[in-house]
């Protein structure tokens, strides 16, 4: 999936970053970017995309605490998961503190892990802090707004926003009508393909440059995708 998450893991022991690296590469939603220390992982959140990082505590060049500030500090607003060998209400709080949105223990289940990750990035979706870009709009779903290159705001309806999350996670894949009837409005046996289609009208009228010749969210055979 081209706009697939990008997951940050940050820990020294190679044999962990590794699993999880194997594990986690399995499922087409994620691309796994490793690190082994802290100062790698700070540059990476300032130099790439991350969507969500883990970060281990024990760090070879630092502990992963101060690594998280650091993070934060340079701008960095993903979720941060902070894998720890200490379950300690002291050593959790002190995490939060520095930035860390969730602990868990050493040794945990891949299975618990995974659950988690889907849950911040649940989350972190729905916040005012999400930000996409999708054609020239910098989309924030969070306050169902997208932003202009100057500076010029539309606000969207909750369904528009959910239709532009929605195919912005499929990429450039074709999404089908009744998969996208499916995601946004549920099994609703009163909604139509002709309500979907009214909305992707409107939301041309606000996002196309010319909505008769759509070049952002376009029309392919059985469905919708949106084009970068």
């Amino acid at each position: 999936m081209p706009n697939a998450y990008r997951l940050l893991v940050c820990d020294d022991d190679v044999s962990l970053r590794e699993t999880l690296t194997e594990q986690l590469d399995l499922y087409d939603e994620f691309i796994v970017l490793p690190e082994s220390d802290g100062a790698s992982a700070i540059t990476r959140v300032t130099t790439d995309r991350i969507d969500l990082a883990v970060m281990d505590v024990r760090l070879p060049d630092m502990d992963g605490r101060e690594a998280v500030r650091a993070m934060r500090r340079s701008g960095y607003r993903g979720p941060v998961i902070m894998l720890t060998g200490q379950a300690s209400e002291e050593d959790t709080v002190e995490g939060l503190e520095a930035g860390a949105n969730d602990y868990v223990t050493k040794p945990f289940k891949f299975a618990v892990l995974l659950a988690r990750i889907r849950a911040h990035l649940r989350s972190h979706e729905a916040s005012e802090d999400a930000v996409f870009q999708i054609g020239p709009y910098i989309f924030r779903p969070g306050a169902k707004l997208l932003v202009g290159e100057r500076g010029s705001k539309m606000k969207l309806t909750e369904k528009e926003t959910a239709i532009l999350r929605f195919l912005y996670r499929a990429g450039r894949e074709v999404v089908g009508r009744e998969t996208l009837l499916a995601e946004v409005w549920g099994y609703n046996a009163q909604v139509t393909t002709h309500t979907l289609e009214t909305h992707i009208y409107r939301l041309r009228q606000k996002i196309e440059p010319n909505p008769a010749l759509a070049a952002i969210l376009v029309t392919e055979s059985g469905g919708y995708k949106l084009l970068p």
